[in-house]
């Protein structure tokens, strides 16, 4: 095997004997990578579905209070973010370890892009569903569950699919804040070997692979969805 992985290097562009070892190492950060992906989008539907209820309050304070916080996540980067939780917090007396930091960041961050989302498709569901159901005597709550939601969620499922690719990316940002990720194993084994062009091209694979799969994933949950909702009409 290794004789064949030598045949197949190029140099000074591509080792394939050291991508195929350090294959098993790189891979170790795979379960950190998919549970800080898992944790903070949880968090994002969370805090997002807060937001787009604070956004459509008839409160006023409240709505202007939603679209600030939104405003200003969507115009900071996620990299500062992390530095101000991780490196900033300490220096107020508040120490976070990395995971959590990380996860805080990417849930505050992220947060803004799924409640912009929640609250288009919302307001993509014509009036005419709410006129409908009040005139059948429906409530305001059953109306919410039984109508509208379920057509916003169909609606919603690709921009979702979008946030949580992004969200996989993103989380190799958290090895400048010593995360024990993917890309931070790469970033070891890149600089042990001083091959950084291997290890990263190599990085960029198992990523492609591993949206590649999420994708898939969503790609089945749009069809099932489109026709569990044509079944029930």
């Amino acid at each position: 095997m290794n004789d064949i992985l030598t045949h197949l290097s190029i140099p000074n562009f591509f080792n394939a004997p050291l991508a195929w070892h350090s294959l098993p190492f790189i891979l170790s950060g795979l379960p950190m990578t998919i549970e800080l992906t898992i944790v903070s989008f949880i968090g994002q539907i969370i805090l997002g579905t807060l937001l787009t209820l604070g956004q459509m309050s008839h409160y006023k304070w409240l709505h202007w209070l939603s679209r600030t916080y939104i405003s200003f996540m969507r115009g900071t980067p996620i990299l500062v973010l992390l530095f101000l939780i991780y490196f900033g917090l300490p220096y107020t007396g508040w120490r976070v370890a990395a995971f959590p930091a990380a996860a805080a960041a990417f849930i505050l961050n992220g947060a803004a892009y799924v409640s912009e989302i929640f609250r288009s498709s919302l307001l993509g569901i014509d009036e005419g569903q709410w006129v409908a159901a009040q005139s059948l005597g429906m409530t305001h709550f059953v109306t919410m569950r039984d109508i509208i939601l379920p057509q916003a969620m169909r609606t919603s499922i690709p921009a979702m699919g979008n946030v949580i690719l992004d969200l996989f990316k993103g989380t190799s940002l958290a090895a400048m804040i010593t995360v024990t990720e993917m890309f931070m194993n790469a970033k070891i084994i890149g600089g042990d070997n001083f091959d950084y062009m291997t290890v990263y091209l190599e990085i960029a694979l198992i990523y492609w692979a591993c949206c590649s799969i999420i994708t898939a994933g969503q790609n089945h949950l749009e069809r099932y969805v489109n026709r569990n909702m044509v079944n029930q009409h």
